[in-house]
Order: C-alpha cells, then sequence, then structure tokens
C-alpha cells in the first residue's frame, strides 16, 4: 500500500446519529480511528465537501439510513493520501481526485452490462452505504473516483460531482430539443449548473422558485424569466425538470408542457404527488420521468462539458465544524447556489 507522509492517525467528521428533523440535531461530532483503505481503494485528504439535498434527506430520516452513524456527503474533492493493495495505478499519492454518489456496481447485471448502471440493483452509495465527505478523511473507490484539475478551486469543483452531475443526467432525462424551451422548478445547487449548461447550448430556460435570491441568480446566469414556484412560465414548455422535492408541483409542471413535452424529476425523494387528469396534464403525450443516480460516464462527460464552458459554480462555504449549520441553512432555503464544506484551517 502506498502511503504519503501526511495521513492522520484519527478521523474527524460528522455522522447521522438519530435520523429527524433538522432542528432536532440529527448530525453527531464523531472522531475515529483512521480507516486504511481496503482493496481497490483510495484514502483521501478532504479539501471540500458539497453539500448535497440528499445529505439532508438522509439526515431527517426521508432517506432511511442502510447503516448506523453513516457520515454523509458525497461531492468529495481530495488529495490522495494513501492507495489500497489491488489498485490498477490510476490514481497515485497527491493526485487530486473526486468522490461522487455512485460508489459501486455489480459489473454483471443486465444494467450494468447495457449502460445503465445506475439501474444496478446492488449499486452502492457514497454517504449512504458507506461513509462520506462530511470529515477530514474519505475512503472512494479507484474505479469510482475521477480525476479533477489542479488548476481549480476545490471549492468550486466539490458542487460539480452530484448537484452538477445529477443535474446533466436530469436535463439529458428531459428530451429537449435543441433550441428548446426548458422550465425548472427549483434553483438550488443542482439546477443552477443544469441551467447553464442548457443556456450554452442555446435553449431558453425559465426558473419557477420561491426564492427571490434564486431567481436573481437564475437572471444572471442567463434565463430568459424568473418567476414564482406556482407561476405559469411565459410560453409552453418543450421540456421540464424538477429539482424541488415538491410533489405538488408535478401537475403544475405537466400544465406548462406544451405537446409531447417531457418533465423529468431531478430527485431521489419527493413528497407526495396529487392525483393527475389526463386531459391537463397526460394528453397530448406528455411525459413524465424519474432520475435515478447517474452513470460514470454521466460524470465523465460532464465534467468535461463543465471545464469548456466554463460553468459557474456560486457557493456558500462553512468550515466543517459547522456541517450541521449548513444543513440548517439549506433546509430554510438560506443557501444561494451550494453550500459547501471546508477543513476548519482554511
Amino acid at each position: 500500500m502506498a502511503v504519503s507522509e501526511s495521513v492522520p492517525a484519527e478521523q474527524s467528521g460528522w455522522a447521522v446519529r438519530t435520523p429527524g428533523p433538522i432542528g432536532t440535531g440529527p448530525l453527531a461530532r464523531v472522531r475515529r480511528t483512521m480507516p486504511a483503505p481496503g482493496p481497490g481503494e483510495l484514502l483521501l485528504n478532504v479539501e471540500a465537501c458539497g453539500v448535497c439535498r440528499t445529505d439532508l434527506h438522509l439526515a431527517e430520516g426521508d432517506l432511511l439510513p442502510r447503516r448506523p452513524s453513516t457520515v454523509p456527503g458525497h461531492e468529495i474533492v481530495g488529495r490522495v493520501a494513501a492507495v489500497g493493495d489491488e489498485a490498477v495505478g490510476v490514481f497515485r499519492v497527491g493526485d487530486r481526485v473526486g468522490g461522487a454518489w455512485l460508489r459501486g456496481t455489480c459489473g454483471r447485471c443486465r444494467y450494468c452490462l447495457g449502460g445503465k448502471e445506475n439501474l444496478c440493483p446492488r449499486s452502492t452509495y457514497t454517504g449512504w452505504d458507506a461513509d462520506g465527505g462530511f470529515a477530514d478523511t474519505a475512503l472512494v473507490p479507484e474505479a469510482f473516483a475521477y480525476r479533477l484539475p489542479e488548476d481549480q478551486d476545490a471549492v468550486r469543483l466539490a458542487p460539480l460531482l452530484c448537484a452538477g452531475i445529477i443535474g446533466y443526467r436530469s436535463l439529458r432525462r428531459s428530451a429537449l430539443p435543441e433550441g428548446g424551451r426548458l422550465g425548472i422548478y427549483g434553483f438550488g445547487a443542482s439546477a443552477h449548473l443544469a441551467a447553464q449548461v442548457a443556456v450554452a447550448e442555446g435553449a431558453t430556460v425559465h426558473v419557477l422558485t420561491r426564492s427571490a435570491q434564486a431567481r436573481a441568480l437564475a437572471l444572471d446566469l442567463g434565463a430568459a424569466s424568473a418567476g414564482g414556484a406556482y407561476d405559469r412560465p411565459p410560453e409552453p414548455l418543450d421540456s421540464a425538470i424538477l429539482f424541488a422535492p415538491v410533489g405538488d408541483l408535478v401537475p403544475v409542471a405537466m400544465e406548462a408542457l406544451d405537446r409531447s413535452g417531457t418533465l423529468a424529476i431531478a430527485g431521489i425523494h419527493l413528497s407526495d404527488i396529487p392525483v393527475l387528469n389526463y386531459q391537463r396534464h397526460l394528453f397530448q403525450e406528455r411525459n413524465l420521468r424519474s432520475v435515478t443516480s447517474n452513470t460514470r460516464e454521466d460524470g465523465r462527460e460532464f465534467l468535461a462539458l463543465a471545464e469548456r464552458v466554463g460553468i459557474r459554480v456560486t457557493v456558500s462555504t462553512y468550515p466543517l465544524s459547522r456541517a450541521d449549520q449548513a444543513l440548517a441553512d439549506l433546509a430554510a432555503d438560506r443557501v444561494n447556489g451550494a453550500a459547501v464544506l471546508v477543513p476548519d484551517s482554511l
């Protein structure tokens, strides 16, 4: 096993102890013996970790824990501190690496073999099936890690690793035609990145969200209009993406679609959807699609596109010691863009 001289003896971070409303304090500070990288794993010294709404769902119990006291966080930017046995040598000690939501797949099922590894029944996830990046170190499987540019800010790279990748897959799932009209419902971390891709590709983007601050950001990033979450967009939509985890918005978005339009629901969790009216919401070949995780190819495509287009990442930074506050701010819609944790020394 290759090891740098900077591997600490202990790991410090946060874990979900008792899932519940964020005001009840579901996160607890933890100190643990530093885990050694297993076969094919990389040990990272964390430079930055994005705070995703999925982390909030896990902390609050909307997403049922798969193991006790899991460290959340799956938008990890770090430096390789140690390389486990059986790693194939893609990464070396000192490399900058990204760890994302998708952590492992079986590689043998029909979904994996058919290019749909995001649907693998035995898929595993960072910060859910294994500890994530709300800590000063993290373990990432080499086969699911991304090489990241050395010349970019770690804080602005972190949100690309889930918010960006999932937003990209959601955009593709929305079947937006060339030069089409896209509606975006909710405008947080993922939405503000997907909107920039759509604008760069020639789409007309209409943002619908309850936050006045988010509406201002949307217009600054090139949206043609920005209204309230339940408002009608100024023109019929070819495609729409629902980023807000609010089932009540599904019929609103479906009714805003033009004929043959598609709504993609981006989140892993959604509150209950009201009864849909066939004539108003589904007739004229309107389509309703979910989005489930991502493939590694999605990640590679998006990261290359983000660098080429020059995606602008809006962030609010928090020291690791205030991870609980970051989640509380996310829950209360006080975060503009993406929240990112950084080591307390920064």
